[in-house]
């Protein structure tokens, strides 16, 4: 129940973003036409992509829902994953080369800006929503880090699209400040290249907030690691229980947002018969997943090293 609450509740910030961007793309190209300005075209391209990411993100988050089959025995959690992997992709080249593009092209062939207060009103909209939008994703961060820092957190945190939908929305409040100074810029000096130059500064922030969340995303999408804190309790609880000697090996997989594989191998005292053996492993199953609801499949194996010398031995 909670892994579903914390995949209704991303969704939330999603769909909120979402709302966010479609005013903002409205009212942008609204302006871009207004003005003539580069930099706010660049802009109204960035939001449309960023309404079309925030739908893959939100198509990821309702196949991460579905329930395990027999093609897919853990699982559909990682398609979150693959669709912030995509998200980043279209930010990257919808959004970011497209910028690049817009900046060189209007470089080359410049052209005056007009109709200034279109283009002021437009941005300064933008940035609030776009700002509230940001705090919002801060103040959830915030939440769920911990004591570990922010940044620590974006590297380490298994949330793939509150880390996507935070990268896409502090991106584009950059880059409306950008924007809203080249077009200041290009009004007071009469030069539309400063217009240009903010198109083009936009776009290398859109390529470069990318290429970190696709990095980021990548490690996930192939198989990563969950919280340490999970291979640290395991071995607490086996450190405490009385028939466990040791953990031998922990092996943690991040299968989705809150789904978690957990793979144990544990030495236990000599001598235990079946029965035991297999009492304790239900009390350690029960203890971690008591302390980490997140585990939702959890596989131990005892060593049976002993059972198998004493077999070779009889040979």
């Amino acid at each position: 129940m909670g892994n579903q609450s914390a995949k209704n509740h991303g969704a939330g910030h999603i769909i909120q973003s979402l709302v966010v961007n479609l005013l903002i793309t409205v009212s942008k190209g609204i302006a871009a036409v207004f003005t003539g300005s580069g930099s706010m075209l660049a802009e109204t391209i960035h939001s449309a992509a960023d309404c079309g990411n925030q739908g893959l993100l939100l198509m990821g988050v309702k196949q991460a829902q579905r329930p395990p089959d027999a093609k897919h025995p853990l699982g559909y959690g990682r398609s979150v994953y693959f669709w912030s992997f995509m998200v980043a992709m279209l930010l990257f080249s919808l959004g970011g080369m497209f910028s690049i593009y817009e900046g060189f092209h209007k470089f080359s062939h410049p052209e005056p800006v007009h109709n200034i207060g279109w283009g002021v009103g437009v941005l300064l909209f933008s940035i609030a929503l776009e700002g509230y939008a940001t705090i919002s994703n801060i103040i959830e961060i915030r939440k769920r880090k911990g004591a570990r820092g922010f940044m620590q957190y974006l590297q380490e945190t298994k949330d793939s699209d509150l880390v996507i939908i935070f990268g896409e929305n502090a991106a584009a409040v950059l880059g409306l400040f950008i924007a809203l100074i080249s077009l200041l810029a290009a009004s007071y000096t009469g030069d539309p290249r400063f217009d240009a130059t903010g198109s083009l500064v936009i776009g290398f922030i859109l390529v470069g907030v990318a290429i970190f969340l696709s990095v980021e995303v990548k490690s996930l999408l192939i198989g990563e690691s969950a919280d340490p804190s999970i291979d640290y309790i395991a071995r607490e609880i086996a450190f405490r229980h009385p028939l466990i000697q040791e953990v031998i090996n922990c092996i943690t997989i991040q299968q989705g947002p809150g789904e978690v594989m957990v793979c144990v191998k544990i030495k236990c005292l000599p001598n235990l018969t079946a029965p035991e053996i297999s009492s304790l492993i239900n009390e350690f199953e029960h203890q971690l997943r008591f302390n980490c609801p997140e585990v939702r499949w959890l596989y131990v194996e005892p060593d049976l090293q002993e059972w198998k010398d004493k077999i070779s031995a009889s040979k």
